[in-house]
């Protein structure tokens, strides 16, 4: 009750426009995308047909046995998974994400949510994948970083945030930018400090979006390297 007066003086006093359609966002809780917006997007329930490896979506009908889009076979991660589409609610919520950092009751009930629904009930440490010195100075906070606190917090999982490091700045990915490119682009861009945390570790990567998995082909290149047994990735949302 205490919460509906509050969305509701909230929408009278400070009106909040979805990010989406500009509309008013009618609960706080749904953070900067209205309810219609956050119900048009498309959340993974097991139903679809995904990539076993990469978590690539493939069918909106559901298959019996395991599907691989293969265009992950080289890459060093074991799975990754994402709560949905990089779309709507999700994209609009990772946008803002980038901007500050906040995640709405929505959003973290969701993520935490689509966690326990994954494959990976054998982590034992958390790693968010690190953002550079340059780009930590200009946005303050590292998103992902955002995320991996929320989970920890909910998991018991230990959360290490100093183990992998990025050593050098490059330039954000392009939309337009090819396979090859973004994996070129990362190369040699992270390291290892604390590899006596890492060795045997079952790690679960942590970030916001996952595009073509080149950069979390790379980290979990490096953190098996240094003996890692198993390296999962699971972000918000996945590009299709």
């Amino acid at each position: 009750m205490i919460s509906k007066f509050y969305d509701s003086l909230l929408t009278l006093a400070y009106p909040q426009s979805c990010h989406i359609c500009e509309k008013s966002v009618e609960s706080s809780n749904d953070g900067v995308v209205c309810q219609k917006c956050w119900s048009k997007t498309h959340i993974f329930d097991n139903t679809e047909t995904i990539c076993h490896k990469c978590g690539r979506f493939l069918s909106d009908k559901p298959t019996d046995f395991e599907t691989f889009c293969h265009q992950c076979d080289e890459h060093f991660y074991d799975t990754a998974r994402a709560a949905g589409k990089y779309e709507k609610g999700l994209s609009a919520s990772i946008l803002n994400l980038k901007k500050e950092p906040f995640i709405s009751k929505r959003l973290k009930k969701l993520f935490i949510e689509s966690y326990f629904e994954k494959p990976f009930q054998d982590v034992n440490r958390i790693i968010p994948i690190p953002l550079s010195k340059q780009r930590l100075l200009e946005r303050g906070f590292n998103q992902a970083s955002v995320l991996a606190k929320v989970l920890a917090r909910e998991t018991n999982l230990t959360l290490d945030e100093y183990s992998l490091i990025r050593t050098k700045h490059t330039q954000v990915h392009r939309a337009g930018m090819d396979k090859k490119g973004r994996e070129l682009s990362v190369q040699k861009a992270f390291e290892v400090k604390r590899e006596k945390l890492i060795k045997n570790e079952n790690i679960l990567l942590i970030d916001d979006v996952f595009t073509s998995g080149a950069t979390a082909s790379i980290c979990a290149k490096v953190l098996k390297k240094k003996g890692a047994n198993k390296v999962y990735v699971y972000t918000i949302a996945r590009t299709v």
